[in-house]
């Protein structure tokens, strides 16, 4: 025996476009995404996986010069202790918070899981000529 129901035809509503899938202009860009994407990379700079080069464009000339900085003092470390080279496992973002400042300023809170630790790092981004920059970077 079967039993069959009415089956009501409703219009499916759609989704509301959001701010992150309008247009292609940086100013509709999800900031969330952009600051996982440089954080993420910070990292992988910090562990020798990835050169700071990549980082120019997203990193104004403070955060860049520090960064490279941090990553030759790290790397220098590392020679120095002569420890046994471990294989270097992606480092995973576990989380991302945003902040909005104003239109153009945002602030981020990201956690990075590595091997051993897991890192906090905030950020400021600005929207300069159409694209976000950071224009602090404190990474734990």
């Amino acid at each position: 025996m079967t039993a069959t129901t009415a089956r009501r035809l409703t219009a499916v509503p759609t989704p509301a476009r959001t701010a992150a899938t309008q247009g292609a202009g940086a100013a509709n860009v999800d900031v969330r995404l952009v600051a996982r994407s440089i954080a993420q990379a910070a990292v992988e700079v910090l562990a020798g996986t990835r050169p700071v080069q990549q980082l120019a464009r997203f990193l104004d000339a403070d955060c860049y010069l520090a960064l490279q900085h941090r990553a030759g003092l790290t790397r220098d470390f590392v020679v120095r202790s002569r420890a046994p080279q471990r294989i270097h496992l992606s480092p995973m973002v576990r989380s991302v918070r945003v902040c909005r400042i104003s239109d153009e300023i945002h602030e981020a809170t990201i956690v990075v899981a590595e091997d051993l630790r897991c890192r906090a790092i905030a950020m400021r981004l600005e929207l300069s000529a159409s694209a976000w920059q950071v224009t602090a970077l404190e990474i734990g």
